[in-house]
């Protein structure tokens, strides 16, 4: 089942899809390098997020990218990330799973998850991003992968909103 957020119709022009589009090929064969790659960005950034992770905790002798669940959690977060944004125009919002979508707003709020997060997120997400696709990163491109990660965000903090306590 697919759960679709946003009441209005999202744009998100032909050329934005174009620029999502042509880089995620570029990068899916390598979802789960560039996804680790992703990660390791926002620890070296924000250090104290690693905390938000409960895998990440306690194994202080296994260096956080030799830990064996951050790159397939990585790769699954890049890659439900890269694919909301190739679907955005053909939808019109953001389309994920019913659960998926659930189960992040659940975990977000669990553990405390504020917009400075999601801006590092980002921040981390376009470095990612400039690094894969080399000398294709544009002004134009950025553009089109910062409107369709604030589409996810928007839909990722309505599901948290579920889960956090009423003031």
């Amino acid at each position: 089942m697919k759960c679709e957020i946003m009441e209005e119709r999202i744009v998100f022009s032909e050329e934005e899809e174009a620029l999502v589009v042509k880089s995620w090929n570029l990068m899916k064969k390598n979802a789960g390098e560039w996804g680790l790659k992703f990660f390791l960005k926002i620890f070296e950034i924000a250090p104290s997020a690693q905390k938000l992770f409960p895998f990440l905790r306690g194994d202080s002798d296994v260096p956080v990218e030799h830990n064996p669940k951050l790159k397939p959690h990585a790769k699954s977060v890049f890659v439900m990330t890269c694919e909301a944004a190739v679907q955005l125009r053909k939808a019109g919002k953001v389309v994920i799973r019913d659960s998926s979508l659930k189960k992040m707003g659940a975990v977000h709020s669990k553990y405390g998850v504020v917009d400075e997060h999601f801006e590092v997120t980002k921040f981390a997400l376009m470095e990612t991003i400039k690094e894969a696709v080399g000398e294709m990163w544009s002004p134009e491109m950025k553009k089109a992968w910062s409107v369709a990660y604030d589409h996810l965000v928007a839909a990722i903090k309505t599901q948290m909103k579920l889960y956090s306590p009423s003031p």
